[in-house]
């Protein structure tokens, strides 16, 4: 089948030249004229999608090679740009900086090869402030490094003065690149960062919204948002079927709840995860850690993913009766599937912090962060996983786990040895997954948690001597309106 979407891919020379910023208020000023806009990221981060989703009303997708594969990152693009005018996707990193690992070659899951996969055209940000004529030099380079790369424009970012910007635009007036904008240096909008990276922009709710806002009106301002358009246009159709969570796992008989953790302390997470346990059976629903003092009535397994819990420590532990909730579903072997914060929060304390309990770990803030692509291997069969099951993966965090692993390691993927913990229905780790690189993890996961949903209690007994509603009751009925 072949579809036609105009798209863009924002590159930069290399990391911190602006793209996330360029990229959100490209999206917000193409939003802010009527058109739906789709909003894509490579590589594996979760935070700037966040941005782009509240720039663009709908979800940030990421497409990463390395975590579903080569040939699902078209069907990915295509199903995440159903309906859009437009699409916008932001590179990671350098244009041809890529995974760092044996097993691919150089430039594997860049945001060149992406580019090359989505036969997109690439528009280079390049941060100014510290040059002046040899801007065409690096453009140049950039240009004709790769004959596979198309790039289309460059968009001149932290420009000090317009006399700054007439020597950058002549410059490349003769290197033969057209500039498509010119931002100025604007402190005011920078956003916020801490141990890994940007603030979440779901935990900076109203002031996120407005700097989304300014940011796309400084880029209508600065950037030729027709010529960008134009350029988007000349993309080619793609010869492919958007993806569908459907026909990637079998429905599971059944109708597992499926509880999800949320909020500002669980802000990592993969559109597709969700979209493949309902594709397998499961109602989905949303819990917040913070604010609910119980899982939805009826919850049959619990997903727990990336986050900030060590910013939320305090108020995490403060909430007994959710963590005394969760520390139950998994004693009567109720699935729970946890990545890296979801680790933190079910292990015993987190910098000595009482989290759920549910695994004897300590876990605790270290000094130095822990990144990088893993191709792992199952150890133990869990209710994600069998014995053997081969996956890619992402490490990223700045905590430790003492032990690293249980008796029951949940994968291994070098030879320093096993790593996080299978335990009844708990499988937790450090490992972050896209599922849609692995769709089989969501379908034997809801098929657990419909082997549980029989035994889970529909309606819990209200209290006898109270007229006031417990926490259960409050918790379900925010759910019925979530």
């Amino acid at each position: 089948m072949s579809v036609a979407v105009p798209r863009v891919v924002l590159a930069a020379p290399g990391s911190n030249a602006g793209k996330t910023s360029i990229a959100t208020g490209l999206i917000a000023a193409f939003t802010a004229r009527g058109l739906t806009v789709s909003p894509h990221k490579v590589g594996p981060d979760y935070i700037d999608p966040g941005y782009h989703g509240l720039a663009a009303g709908r979800p940030g997708r990421n497409l990463d090679p390395w975590l579903v594969g080569e040939e699902r990152i078209t069907p990915l693009f295509l199903h995440g740009a159903r309906g859009a005018h437009l699409a916008v996707v932001e590179g990671v990193m350098g244009l041809f900086d890529g995974a760092s690992h044996p097993s691919v070659a150089p430039g594997f899951a860049s945001t060149a090869h992406v580019a090359g996969l989505l036969r997109a055209p690439v528009v280079l940000v390049v941060d100014a402030s510290a040059q002046a004529r040899s801007v065409a030099a690096l453009v140049h380079g950039f240009a004709t490094f790769d004959p596979r790369v198309r790039l289309g424009g460059v968009i001149l970012n932290r420009v000090g003065s317009e006399r700054h910007e007439a020597i950058l635009r002549k410059a490349l007036g003769a290197a033969g690149v057209p500039v498509l904008g010119a931002i100025r240096r604007l402190d005011r909008l920078h956003t916020p960062s801490r141990h890994l990276g940007l603030v979440p922009a779901a935990e900076r709710s109203a002031e996120a919204v407005a700097t989304v806002a300014r940011l796309g009106e400084v880029v209508a301002d600065g950037v030729d948002l027709d010529a960008v358009l134009t350029l988007a246009g000349t993309a080619p159709p793609l010869d492919a079927d958007a993806w569908d969570p459907g026909a990637e796992v079998a429905l599971v008989a059944g109708r597992p709840r499926v509880a999800v953790a949320g909020g500002p302390a669980f802000t990592f997470g993969y559109a597709e995860n969700a979209e493949l346990l309902t594709a397998a059976g499961a109602e989905v629903v949303t819990v917040d850690p913070l604010r609910d003092e119980s899982l939805p009535v009826g919850t049959a397994g619990l997903v727990i993913g990336g986050g900030f819990p060590e910013v939320y420590a305090a108020e995490l532990s403060a909430n007994a009766s959710l963590r005394s909730d969760v520390a139950a579903l998994a004693a009567r072997g109720g699935p729970v599937a946890a990545e890296c914060a979801g680790l933190l929060y079910l292990a015993r304390e987190l910098d000595g912090v009482p989290m759920c309990g549910v695994l004897d770990v300590a876990t605790t803030m270290s000094p130095g962060l822990t990144l990088g692509y893993r191709a792992a291997v199952a150890t133990t069969d869990s209710v994600l996983a069998a014995a053997g099951t081969r996956v890619r993966g992402h490490e990223f965090h700045r905590t430790s786990a003492d032990p690293a692993a249980g008796r029951a390691p949940a994968w291994q993927w070098s030879a320093t040895g096993p790593e996080g913990f299978v335990q009844g229905g708990v499988h937790a780790s450090y490992l972050h997954l896209n599922w849609a690189g692995s769709p089989a993890l969501a379908e034997r996961f809801v098929a657990a948690c419909a082997d549980q949903e029989l035994s889970v209690p529909k309606v819990r007994p209200a209290p006898v001597t109270s007229g006031t509603k417990s926490p259960a009751e409050r918790s379900e009925r925010q759910h019925a309106h979530r």
